[in-house]
């Protein structure tokens, strides 16, 4: 696993024309940024943030994706309850 990761960042940074600890750095801040939205609205989800500051800390679109996925996994449970 390892040395693939290594492989394939050698290859990002080739076709890049950057150096591999730029695509490093460029990988942990996309996925810190990932991360980050993920716990922002699990918070919203759970209710522990508002809409509003949700929409504040990682916008309009990503929350309405999370309503949207909230509105299906609640109509899935809904679904199976009822059957």
């Amino acid at each position: 696993m390892a040395a693939e990761i290594s492989d394939r960042v050698r290859e990002i940074a080739d076709a890049r024309g950057v150096p591999e600890s730029e695509v490093f750095e460029q990988a942990l801040e996309l996925e810190i940024a990932d991360l980050w939205e993920n716990v922002v609205l699990g918070k919203y989800v759970d209710g522990e943030l508002s809409r509003e500051e949700a929409i504040e800390l990682v916008g309009l679109e990503n929350v309405q994706r999370a309503d949207r996925e909230t509105a299906v996994v609640e109509a899935d449970v809904d679904w199976g309850l009822d059957a």
